[in-house]
């Protein structure tokens, strides 16, 4: 045991005494007119790590009802303030988490089809009328379906 501290500290005055001859080479500061040059301080440059970009993950929706009901809420707050593409992708997203859910096919397809996509709109209002055959608005939903033909 004492060997090991003792060899520790040996170690340690050792990076200690380097250190101190590091600091004393260092070049002497330039006496006169002429400035020193920039080249001769620079640095070299250190590359900087890569910031982690949200885009280029691919998002992932393993079944979650709750953060549906989330998107939800706040597609429909987008929805309100005239957002529609925000509403929409929050839409989708809970559609994503949670594709049984009935009301954000409603609502993707409600969405869509203010932004004049009949295509998506149709696809929408199909997946809710096939979750909720029987739902109240479901006459309707198929009267909108008939008239984006």
């Amino acid at each position: 045991m004492i060997v090991a501290r003792v060899i520790l500290m040996t170690l340690l005055a050792a990076l200690l005494c380097a250190a101190q001859k590091a600091q004393d080479k260092q070049p002497p500061e330039q006496t006169g007119a002429s400035a020193p040059s920039p080249a001769a301080d620079a640095q070299p440059p250190v590359a900087e790590p890569e910031e982690e970009d949200a885009a280029d993950k691919p998002k992932t929706y393993d079944f979650n009802p709750i953060e549906a009901d989330k998107d939800i809420l706040a597609g429909k707050y987008y929805l309100k303030k005239g957002s529609l593409k925000a509403a929409l992708g929050r839409f989708t997203d809970a559609s994503l988490y949670n594709p049984q859910s009935a009301e954000a096919f409603l609502l993707v397809g409600e969405t869509r089809e203010k932004l004049k996509d009949k295509k998506g709109a149709k696809a929408a209002y199909a997946k809710y009328l096939e979750l909720a055959p029987k739902a109240k608005n479901a006459a309707e939903v198929r009267q909108r379906i008939e008239k984006l033909h």
